[in-house]
């Protein structure tokens, strides 16, 4: 795993946020605009999100994108890892072969805490902000 995102998981990371709340549909022109991207893009971001479960793609004039109800239970590393595969490969990050006891890296112990903190980080934050109070709601 590498201890960045790639431009198409950033992007669908964001398209979570346009999208919501849940029952909200948003074409593919307005979905790349705010997310400063062009409309071929899009399919690339939401494909594997629609693949997963997360997000639907309902065809037509008045069709669009819209969240699932699995996406209100989803976490930004399951956004980041439907659009780039799973973060735990159990290949070296040196040496490009498969990491184990017998063929650890020097570096393999800190990577690991280092990945581990950070997709702890990122399954802990959900993937749809939550919705704002309505007006008049008792809290």
């Amino acid at each position: 795993m590498r201890l960045e995102v790639t431009r198409r998981a950033g992007l669908a990371v964001r398209a979570m946020s346009c999208l919501a709340p849940p029952g909200r549909r948003v074409k593919a022109g307005d979905l790349a605009t705010a997310l400063d991207t062009t409309v071929g893009f899009v399919p690339q971001i939401i494909g594997p999100l629609v693949k997963v479960g997360l997000v639907r793609s309902e065809p037509g004039p008045t069709g669009g994108y819209a969240l699932t109800n699995a996406a209100a239970h989803a976490s930004v590393l399951d956004v980041v890892e439907a659009v780039d595969g799973p973060t735990a490969t159990g290949r070296c990050i040196v040496e490009n072969h498969p990491c184990d006891a017998g063929t650890q890296c020097r570096l393999h112990h800190a990577w690991s805490a280092a990945r581990d903190t950070l997709t702890s980080h990122l399954a802990a934050t959900p993937a749809v902000p939550p919705s704002p109070p309505r007006k008049g709601a008792q809290s």
